[in-house]
């Protein structure tokens, strides 16, 4: 059997341990973040949501996500 390789990445200033070869959207799946009420950006570049799912999260990446809030 062979054994899952764990790469470090920072989750919103947070260092999170997660399986290499991970795609973006996976990551957010297993966070439950609904994807139409967030902005996300990995390393300070905003990301078009659309291409989520081909994003392959690497060692040291950074990863903001940050929820909309309404209000008036």
């Amino acid at each position: 059997m062979k054994k899952k390789i764990k790469i470090k990445i920072k989750l919103n200033g947070k260092v999170k341990f997660i399986d290499e070869n991970s795609k973006l959207k996976s990551l957010l799946e297993d966070l439950k973040i609904p994807i139409k009420k967030v902005a996300i950006e990995l390393n300070q570049e905003i990301l078009d949501k659309k291409k989520l799912h081909k994003i392959k999260l690497k060692r040291d990446d950074k990863v903001e996500i940050v929820h909309f809030i309404g209000g008036g």
